[in-house]
């Protein structure tokens, strides 16, 4: 009985199979051709070209042809072909673990590809889970070329994928400047991890991966950049304004200066130790924190630069001005401290104690969102986006 649908059905996989052949043919010669043409390599005169463009144009037409023919003739295998297997699904939805098991027990699941002709390296890649990339990295090395080499019906390689922008999801690390960081890493990370020659150049369209990464992100790179001014120029306000009153108490020592000597009279009390100390903490680390957010405002905001340098300034500034504002915290409660009486200190020391907890709960609040900065900013693979930890 299966021998015989198998005889019936003969015709139309045999003609199924003479209409794809047929695309797959003049989608490779007009593909060859273009590049050719494009590159230099094919020189005509006007005659000639005149004719080489038309047979073009031809062949477009009956890759079309053949395209819209088979689409009519087997609606059926146009709908086998858009199910997508276990292994292209989970590689989509960044899995992890069903990409390993799937991969322990079918090693070949690597080798799926979807209408598109996208598999699993391409899919992870542009969704953006690094974790799915680095684990097919992993198992792939005896099939390097075939997996990470391919190339979906648009000529597009993984790079060419990488280098596009992704729909918006909720990242670790808000902002339109750390996003952008998580592009750009994402995507040298992508290049970086095979040979420089390893990727197409160009796709069918002639365009580069970094003509494409340029191109999708000039709308991310202009509002990083508006993020990064804004949040530069409030802080800078701040640790302007920290270092002023840093530097006036600095000169305005608590309790004055003998006449004879110019020495404190307060210098052998440890309340004097500590806001001195406070005092040129709280100067040093402000000017330290202006100075960082002036190098925000004056970059060029080029894409390279939202890789690791401004992330890196950024952090810097920000830990710069908290700890500047815990110092001059310190040093205005330290020499308020000479100011009241005994009976009122016990008192005084209660109202230190809350506004230091304050501070130091709002610093435990920001905590999880510093550590996430840090961790993308100096982690060798890119953070992941938020649902892929989730």
């Amino acid at each position: 009985m299966h021998k015989v649908e198998e005889v019936q059905r003969a015709p139309d996989l045999l003609m199924h199979k003479v209409l794809e052949e047929v695309q797959r043919s003049t989608d490779s010669i007009h593909t060859l051709l273009e590049q050719a043409q494009t590159n230099g390599l094919l020189v005509v005169n006007a005659d000639k070209s005149q004719k080489l463009n038309k047979s073009l144009k031809e062949g477009k037409a009956i890759n079309q042809t053949a395209k819209k023919l088979d689409e009519e003739l087997f609606p059926e295998k146009r709908e086998e072909e858009n199910l997508e297997t276990p292994m292209l699904i989970a590689a989509k939805n960044g899995i992890v673990e069903m990409v390993e098991s799937i991969l322990a027990y079918f090693p070949e699941a690597i080798l799926d590809a979807n209408v598109e002709k996208k598999n699993v390296v391409l899919l992870a890649v542009e969704k953006g889970h690094p974790h799915v990339y680095n684990v097919l990295l992993e198992k792939a090395t005896n099939l390097t070329d075939t997996v990470f080499g391919a190339v979906d019906d648009h000529g597009n390689s993984a790079l060419h994928l990488a280098a596009m922008f992704t729909d918006p999801r909720p990242w670790l690390t808000p902002g339109a400047a750390l996003q952008m960081q998580w592009e750009i890493r994402w995507f040298e990370y992508v290049k970086n991890s095979k040979p420089s020659n390893f990727f197409p150049a160009v796709n069918q369209k002639g365009e580069s991966p970094q003509q494409i990464f340029t191109d999708k992100h000039k709308d991310l790179v202009k509002n990083g950049g508006e993020w990064l001014n804004n949040t530069a120029t409030s802080c800078s306000v701040v640790s302007t304004l920290i270092a002023t009153v840093a530097f006036a108490t600095s000169s305005a020592l608590p309790g004055g200066n003998r006449e004879n000597t110019g020495m404190p009279n307060l210098e052998l009390k440890p309340a004097f130790h500590l806001f001195t100390i406070s005092s040129l903490i709280a100067l040093c680390f402000s000017i330290t924190a202006t100075i960082m957010f002036l190098a925000i405002l004056t970059s060029r905001l080029r894409e390279k630069d939202f890789a690791k340098d401004l992330p890196v300034k950024l952090l810097a500034g920000l830990t710069s001005l908290f700890v500047s504002i815990l110092a001059i915290l310190v040093s205005f409660c330290s020499a308020h401290f000479f100011v009241l009486q005994k009976e009122l200190r016990d008192y005084a020391l209660l109202i230190y104690a809350v506004t230091c907890l304050l501070a130091t709960l709002f610093a435990i609040a920001q905590l999880p969102l510093y550590i996430d900065l840090m961790w993308t900013t100096f982690s060798t693979v890119p953070q992941p986006a938020l649902e892929d930890n989730t």
